[in-house]
């Protein structure tokens, strides 16, 4: 028995900060873009997002006819504490070492306040093995954020955290991964639709 899982990022938000936790709406003007990915689904999967309202505004644009689980916030995007809102530039003017290890080599580096990676991978994993143990067998599209999906594809490909962060995952892209009985295996990787 396979699951397979959509993942989508949401539609943008134009900011030029870090933006994590922080509530921001999701430009979702791009219709055409909407309407090709939401062909792009399978009619029968199940629609879920994290709760921050840029990644459930864009399940909802998506959704179709498919059936809707409730937010789950472990699907959150990483909370970057006191970087939160702040650009690079500027944090990298007050703490450029931490900053850097941050980004450079991912792992128990946090920022002030915030998440480190691992503990980003050991929350999403937490929420993704619920919906695979809830829902086994079944499509899955789950709408999130760029970090909560690089974790994913860290996983699947057996990545360390910085070959993980080499991917890019662009605003309302597609990766896939299929988990099955030979374990974890992406199958397509930031398509633009």
């Amino acid at each position: 028995m396979t699951t397979r899982l959509f993942l989508i990022r949401h539609g943008p938000t134009h900011a030029k900060t870090m933006v994590g936790w922080s509530d921001l709406p999701a430009d979702l003007s791009d219709h055409a873009a909407l309407a090709r990915l939401e062909a792009a689904l399978p009619s029968e999967a199940l629609v879920v997002s994290s709760d921050l309202i840029r990644a459930a505004d864009t399940a909802s644009a998506i959704q179709g006819n498919r059936h809707r689980l409730p937010h789950m916030p472990g699907l959150r995007e990483i909370h970057f504490g006191a970087w939160e809102l702040r650009s690079w530039k500027d944090i990298d003017a007050e703490d450029p070492s931490r900053i850097r290890a941050y980004w450079e080599t991912p792992g128990d580096v946090t920022p002030p306040g915030g998440e480190s990676w691992n503990q980003v991978c050991a929350r999403v994993n937490d929420a993704v093995d619920s919906l695979l143990k809830a829902h086994a067998g079944r499509d899955l599209v789950i709408v999130g954020h760029f970090g909560q999906i690089l974790t994913q594809i860290q996983r699947a490909e057996g990545l360390s955290a910085e070959a993980a962060f080499s991917h890019k995952i662009d605003n309302l892209s597609l990766s896939e991964l299929h988990i099955g009985p030979g374990g974890w295996k992406s199958m397509k990787i930031n398509q633009n639709m």
